[in-house]
């Protein structure tokens, strides 16, 4: 699992400016429901979420998708000192309402798998549960 000590060191303080940090113009074919058409993210985000939203299509697993909660937000990790891998873009929220902190996850093995087959952890299955975050498996 990627951690923020290693974000750090290999891309150096979460800044706006970071230069990882683009701008992705969503596919077309993968603006569904609650997706943005751009994504602020990290480059690395960019071939493994359009891979898991294209299986999210394929698989019929998109109908579970009803909210986005953000992918590029530079904070600490909820009650925690470190920081979010959210802050380099390297993470995204989903279904945030429904797939609290500490709560039991409500996201289907489809839906997850979606990611998880694609290049992501999931942070349903952390001892700290966190069901609506997806992260890059490997930086």
């Amino acid at each position: 699992m990627v951690t923020s000590a290693q974000c750090l060191k290999k891309f150096g303080e979460a800044t706006i400016d970071n230069p990882n940090l683009v701008l992705w113009d969503v596919p077309t074919e993968l603006e569904i429901g609650m997706i943005p058409k751009r994504i602020y993210c990290h480059k690395l985000m960019v071939d493994p979420l359009t891979k898991a939203f294209k299986a999210l299509i394929e698989t019929g697993s998109v109908k579970e998708l009803k909210t986005w909660d953000g992918c590029f937000n530079i904070r600490k990790k909820r009650g925690l000192s470190s920081m979010s891998l959210h802050s380099w873009g390297l993470a995204i929220d989903v279904n945030a309402f429904e797939n609290g902190l500490n709560q039991t996850p409500k996201l289907s093995k489809g839906f997850v798998k979606c990611f998880t087959e694609n290049g992501f952890d999931w942070g349903g299955t952390w001892t700290r549960k966190d069901g609506m975050h997806f992260q890059l498996a490997k930086v």
